[in-house]
């Protein structure tokens, strides 16, 4: 293995890493105002214990976008332009979607005021909703190829982009984040919360399976090599593990599955790709490879020895972070509110 098929490797690893932890933050966000109704418990204290099941991670999750984005520019600087430029508006949404989420999350316990609350919760869904439908119509069009020219830049409009099997492709992530999203709640919350979570994901089954099955069999119909019907078999496992642990109330197992699925979705996605990074639909000549889109072998020598460096950090980190807040929370713990006053 060559330095850029190297780091082609890393990329991979961090979206998977991204899609894994920050899907089910996604999800809570996607869930909450179905899990946040009134029950025995107010709908207000059954809100907040879904957003603390993320509160002290979900921060933490972006960095592997971040980690992502950084490592794209300096390893990949062609596929980078490129990618960027093609695809301006569908991401310039994610980032406005995401910028909204955490301001949202941020500034929801800020101000003691159930129609700030309201505001708040609105941009944590749809800061939760778009990116999960956008990624995966991105990553769709990624492995389907668009239009690049001789000069790598891509030609197709933004309704090019919106192809059947785009479009399903943002239906299975937003079904596979809303699906593990449930597991993660019931597996991080107690009492009336978990069992509402629980009911939830088990009625997800169905839908998330057939839209996750057609497009996983699409893309190895269509993009994948004979030695990536391999990566489907381990992400159907995965999802029949989480289905038959939901249905028997383990919800670490489900976890695993849901954790697996998403995992091997991604997985099969980039080994698709592979060798290319990006496909043109124009001319196989122009499309952008793992070999003519990298840097150069200097830079990805140094880029390796850095990585060397700070990545253990980083993870033993993100490890400690999950160790520390592991425990199941419910409304008995949650305090009164001490947000400011509404000066409405």
């Amino acid at each position: 293995m060559g330095t850029p098929e190297f780091w082609f490797a890393v990329v991979t690893a961090l979206f998977v890493g991204y899609f894994v932890l920050e899907g089910f933050d996604f999800g809570v966000g996607m869930l909450m105002p179905v899990l946040g109704r009134s029950g025995r418990d107010d709908a207000e204290t059954r809100r907040r214990v879904v957003l603390n099941t993320i509160g002290p991670v979900w921060d933490v999750n972006e960095v592997w976008l971040i980690t992502a984005g950084g490592v794209l520019f300096a390893a990949f600087p062609e596929w980078y332009a490129t990618l960027f430029s093609g695809f301006y508006l569908p991401l310039l949404l994610i980032l406005v979607a995401l910028i909204l989420r955490i301001c949202a999350i941020e500034y929801r316990g800020k101000i003691d005021d159930p129609v700030w609350r309201r505001r708040c919760d609105l941009g944590i869904g749809i800061g939760s909703w778009v990116p999960a439908v956008l990624w995966g119509v991105a990553f769709a069009n990624i492995v389907r190829g668009v239009a690049i020219d001789a000069d790598k830049k891509v030609t197709s409009g933004l309704f090019d982009l919106l192809t059947p099997y785009a479009l399903l492709g943002g239906a299975t992530t937003a079904m596979l984040f809303a699906f593990h999203g449930a597991v993660f709640i019931a597996l991080k919350t107690a009492g009336e919360v978990r069992a509402d979570a629980s009911r939830l994901a088990a009625a997800l089954i169905v839908p998330t399976v057939v839209g996750a099955g057609v497009f996983a069999l699409w893309t190895q119909l269509a993009h994948g090599k004979g030695w990536t019907w391999w990566i489907v078999a381990a992400a159907v496992a995965g999802l029949v593990t989480a289905a038959v642990a939901v249905l028997r109330g383990r919800d670490g197992w489900a976890f695993v599955g849901t954790t697996v699925t998403i995992g091997g979705a991604v997985l099969l996605l980039f080994c698709s790709l592979f060798p290319n990074v990006m496909p043109s639909t124009i001319d196989g000549a122009f499309s952008l490879t793992v070999d003519n889109a990298s840097s150069s072998a200097y830079t990805l020598r140094i880029m390796a020895w850095l990585s060397a460096i700070v990545a253990p950090v980083v993870l033993a980190y993100q490890g400690w972070t999950y160790w520390v807040f592991r425990r199941r929370i419910s409304t008995t713990q949650i305090p009164a509110s001490i947000g400011l006053a509404s000066t409405r």
